[in-house]
């Protein structure tokens, strides 16, 4: 067997196994919308409608130039996404952190200006009598 076809089978029976599962599970049809993929109609929770689609794929790799591939690598792949997601999260909570010092800011100087605002006032409160005096 070639390497096409033993992707292939081994993407069917894969394929086969999830198909078993949800219909067991869902109590529902398992449709095959194409040779890699498959759906089962849904309900979410305010009772509308859905479609989920599952795709199943055995991924080659990345080409080397060489006329071949360099080999996919799952694992390498898992640590990359997981390196991406605490990327994000980072960067998520330094902008949070940054709203949040920035609002301290702001109120900072709203107290200030409305201290200034009473200080202005209660200057201003005797201002005619002193010169009248």
């Amino acid at each position: 067997m070639n390497k096409a076809t033993l992707e292939t089978n081994l993407r069917n029976e894969i394929l086969a196994a999830i198909s078993s599962y949800l219909s067991e599970k869902y109590e529902t049809d398992v449709l095959t919308v194409s040779a890699s993929e498959i759906t089962i109609p849904v309900v979410d929770a305010e009772n509308n409608d859905k479609f989920a689609l599952i795709k199943v794929s055995i991924p080659r790799g990345t080409r080397n130039g060489n006329g071949g591939y360099d080999a996919y690598d799952g694992y390498a792949a898992a640590e990359d996404y997981t390196a991406e997601l605490a990327e994000k999260a980072a960067k998520k909570a330094a902008s949070a952190a940054k709203k949040e010092a920035a609002e301290k800011l702001r109120e900072h100087k709203r107290a200030i200006r409305a201290t200034k605002k009473t200080e202005k006032d209660d200057d201003n409160q005797y201002l005619d009598k002193e010169i009248a005096v």
